[in-house]
This record gives C-alpha cells, sequence and structure tokens, in this order.
C-alpha cells in the first residue's frame, strides 16, 4: 500500500552531508598517488579534479578500474564497543578519452574528448550498537506526540490501522504520524482520555535499557562525466566538463530494546526504519593547466555546485508487548511517498602544483576550498528546510583538504604514494572528525596498456545519531575504510 505525504519528511543536515561528500574513488593510479592530480592531468579520474587533465593525453586510451571496498566500524555506545565490517566488490570506473592532434600550424596544438564514469561514493556499510541507555525510545515517541491531538490517533470504526497510519503521515504529517505509531504500539498513553488532549506519558520505567541498533545502508552516487579539452601552444591546457549523477540510497534499521524494571508495563519494544532514495544531479567545472618549466606545472579549477533532484519513500513497523493485536499490519510493504526535493551542494576550489622529472618520476600536491555552510535544502520556501539550512549554515563550515602523491619509475615499474587530508565540515568536530588517508600502489607498463594495483585506507571518528530526531542517542563510531583496486589500461 502507497499513500504521498504532502508534508516533508525528516530531510537533515545528514542527507546534506551524504550528497556532498565524494570519497576517493577512480582509477588505481589516481588512487595509489591519493588523487593528487590537478596539475598533472593524464588520468582520466584527473578529470574530477581538473577537466584541462584529458589534453594531457598523448594517444587514446581506455581503462576500466574494478574495487573491492572493505568498511569497518568500532561503535561505543554505554560503555560498551561493538565491532561491524562490509565487503563489497564493484566496478567503480570505465571510461575512454580520445585525442586529436593538430596537422596545422594552428596554436591550438591537439584536443581532446573524453567519456567517463566514476562510482562518487559507495553506500554498502553495516553498524552495529549495543549497550546500555538512560534515554529509551519512548521518548523518541513523547517527543512527536506532544501537541497532537489524541482524536486523530485513534483508530475510526471499521477502520484498516495500516489506513489510518497512511491517512495520518499523509494529511497530518511526520510528527502526528510518529504519534500514532506511539500510542498504537502502548509506548505512550494521554494524560487524559480526551480526544483534545495534547500531552502524554510513558508506559515505560527503566533507569536504563538495554539497547542493540543495527543499521544495513547500500546504493551509490555515481558520476558520468563528458570532457572537452585542449592544448594551446607548448604549455597551456584548457577543459570543461558535464556531469551527470545518479544516486540510489537504502537505509534500513532494527532496534530491539529492553530491560525495563519489573514493575513496567512495557517490557519489550522493536522498531525498524526503512528509507528508501533515488535521484539525479548535476554540475559543470572548469580547469587550466600550465607547464611554468620542463619540471613544474601549475593547475587551478572550479567545480560549480552540485543540483541533486531526490524522492524518498519511507517504511516503519513497531511491535511491544502491549501493542495491539493488528500491528503487524504496519510493516515494509506499507509505503509513504514524499514530495520531490532538491539539495545543493557548494562550489569547490582547487588549486595544485605537480614537480615532473622527465620519465623518472614525480610529486604532485593539490589543494581544496568548499564552504559547507553554503549547502541548501530546497525549496527554501518549505518553513521545515528554511529552519534545517539555518541550522547548516550555523553548523557548518569551511572544508580545506590536502593531497600529495608521487611515483618512481624503475624501467616499467611504477611505484607509487599517496596522503589525503580532509577537514571536518562541521564547526564542531565532535560531530565529525577530520579524515586521514594514505594509499600505495604499483604499476606496470606493457606499452601498448599498463596494468594497476592500489591499496587506500581512511579514518575518520564520527557521531552517528540513532534516530534523524526525536531523541539525541548517539555513538561514537570509529570507521576505516579500506580499498584494493585494480586497473587495466589500453591505448590505441
Amino acid at each position: 500500500m502507497v499513500l504521498a505525504c504532502t508534508f516533508a519528511s525528516a530531510q537533515t543536515i545528514d542527507d546534506v552531508i551524504r550528497y556532498s561528500t565524494e570519497n576517493l574513488q577512480g582509477t588505481a593510479r589516481f588512487q595509489a598517488m591519493g588523487g593528487a592530480f590537478g596539475a598533472l592531468g593524464g588520468d582520466l579520474s584527473a578529470l574530477n579534479v581538473n577537466p584541462a587533465g584529458s589534453a594531457v593525453f598523448n594517444f587514446s586510451e581506455i581503462s576500466i578500474t574494478g574495487s573491492n571496498y572493505h568498511r569497518k566500524n568500532d561503535a561505543l555506545y554505554g560503555n560498551t564497543t561493538r565491532n561491524s565490517t562490509d565487503n563489497s566488490l564493484d566496478f567503480n570506473q570505465i571510461g575512454g578519452v580520445f585525442v586529436w592532434n593538430s596537422a596545422t600550424d594552428s596554436p591550438w596544438k591537439k584536443i581532446a574528448l573524453a567519456v567517463n564514469y566514476d562510482l562518487v561514493e559507495n553506500f554498502d556499510n553495516q553498524l552495529v550498537v549495543s549497550g546500555n541507555s538512560n534515554v529509551g525510545i519512548d521518548n523518541y515517541f513523547l517527543n512527536f506526540a506532544d501537541g497532537e491531538p489524541l482524536g486523530p490517533l485513534r483508530t475510526q470504526q471499521g477502520e484498516y490501522i495500516e489506513d489510518a497510519y497512511l491517512d495520518i503521515g499523509a494529511n497530518l504529517g511526520y510528527s502526528a504520524q510518529q504519534a500514532f505509531l506511539g500510542f498504537q504500539a502502548g509506548i505512550i498513553e494521554p494524560v487524559e482520555d480526551d480526544d483534545q488532549n495534547t500531552s502524554y506519558f510513558s508506559n515505560a520505567q527503566y533507569g536504563s535499557v538495554n539497547q542493540r541498533y543495527v543499521r544495513n545502508t547500500s546504493g551509490y552516487n555515481s558520476k558520468f562525466t563528458l570532457n572537452f579539452a585542449s592544448q594551446y601552444k607548448e604549455d597551456l591546457y584548457l577543459g570543461a566538463s558535464l556531469n551527470f549523477h545518479s544516486v540510489l540510497y537504502d537505509r534500513v534499521s532494527y532496534l530491539d530494546e529492553e530491560g525495563y524494571d519489573t514493575e513496567s508495563d512495557i517490557q519489550s519494544i522493536s522498531f525498524d526504519n526503512l528509507l528508501h532514495t533515488e535521484g539525479y544531479g548535476f554540475s559543470f567545472s572548469l580547469g587550466a593547466i600550465a607547464k611554468v618549466n620542463q619540471t613544474v606545472r601549475v593547475g587551478a579549477s572550479y567545480q560549480s555546485p552540485t543540483w541533486y533532484t531526490l524522492t524518498d519513500d519511507t517504511s516503519q513497523r513497531i511491535n511491544s508487548n502491549l501493542a495491539v493485536t493488528d500491528i503487524d499490519f504496519i510493516n515494509f510493504t506499507i509505503v509513504n511517498l514524499y514530495d520531490e526535493y532538491k539539495i545543493k551542494t557548494p562550489e569547490k576550489y582547487t588549486g595544485s602544483v605537480a614537480l615532473v622529472f622527465g620519465q623518472d618520476g614525480l610529486i604532485s600536491f593539490d589543494y581544496s576550498y568548499q564552504d559547507m555552510s553554503k549547502a541548501e535544502l530546497r525549496p527554501t520556501s518549505d518553513p521545515s528546510f528554511a529552519a534545517e539550512n539555518d541550522f547548516i549554515s550555523d553548523t557548518l563550515g569551511a572544508v580545506n583538504s590536502f593531497r600529495v602523491g608521487g611515483e618512481y619509475r624503475i624501467d616499467q615499474v611504477s611505484l607509487r604514494g599517496g596522503y589525503r587530508y580532509d577537514q571536518s565540515p562541521y564547526e564542531d568536530t565532535d560531530f565529525v572528525g577530520d579524515l586521514n588517508g594514505f594509499s600505495a600502489g604499483i604499476g606496470y607498463n606493457f606499452g601498448a596498456s599498463r596494468l594497476d594495483l592500489a591499496y587506500s585506507r581512511t579514518e575518520q571518528d564520527v557521531n552517528s545519531y540513532l534516530f534523524d530526531g526525536g531523541i539525541d542517542s548517539a555513538a561514537l563510531i570509529n570507521r576505516i575504510n579500506t580499498n584494493i583496486s585494480l586497473g587495466y589500461t589500453l591505448k590505441f
């Protein structure tokens, strides 16, 4: 069963961060060198940093890359630490560049056209949280029920409970719908048995409760790039790209709670949520690379905001030892549809410098700046979005990113290494910490083709809230992401 909801669901700052974050993906060579390609070019994934990079290619070529993603989460919650891991395998890059050298004396020596697919973010992950808390899930329902009249929270004569659930979401909004769930599950009770009552109390008694929370996510944010670049005389490369994003995100969470006082009417609660998001986005980028001399190259690029258009649908299920008998009819087959909404991520500026030592090797450095306080949920005329945008503006700040990479060649073998640092998007790094990562790799050049292997690892501390609103229960997560990538490049 499906019903469209006219009230916005809980799109928050978390959604903005999720779609503004671009993990280090791309070709194995790109990953091995920490993504520091803004002044180098000559790699299809380098187009994500500087679109002028395709004009650096001397030959047309195609490349394909596959990666194994390993996610490890150490979650501290209520003095208990739980470990969880997730592995996935995917083709994360495929593309080609076509180069035409000028046959005349024109100062435009070369033009290049490139098409490339990159996996910007792989959302496959699992988080397991377990421990004691003095804030039970009853506080979630009390928070949303406060101020909601009791009358609509009752099922009408002859009305199915799942119909009432959908109707409340569509006509009264998300808060009333959550209050309905808490009331029908027997978790909260009205202070007065009157349809006009707007105050509620909890049926749960406890000093602390035992909670086990599991969150599984899957999906992707991918980017398809159309690129054009040209070489002017001997020392200048100019380029532009159009980027088309595709988004698919699924998140399912399971909460089990017990350990109440023996005299508590409530003895067990389970509460599960499913979110499905899909949509698309668009951005463009401009860039230039200049050869200062035979050794030094500099680059600069502008990445426009990315404009996402997204739709959400949600499903829920709940139970307790006091729930009404037909509570199981509210389940993941009962779907709330929400109006289309938009996210605008901030623009990004990148400056780069590289030292190229002939055929022996190179060192490259990139610096990027992005002001995350400019991110927006749209339409801004929506009061809930306007309030959240004010919160985003006050909470997020500038992100400074540094990447450095190097390559040393021994005959046909290339040895590579890299380091990256991404500043937290939050002004208060207690929410999300800075990200640090390192990488290494090796490549073998067969002449007309090349095989590359890369290893990359990032680590970041994050305070992850169990629910988007209602209560502030959070787990401190130490995230360690490890990628192993293998890529093949063919020149023609």
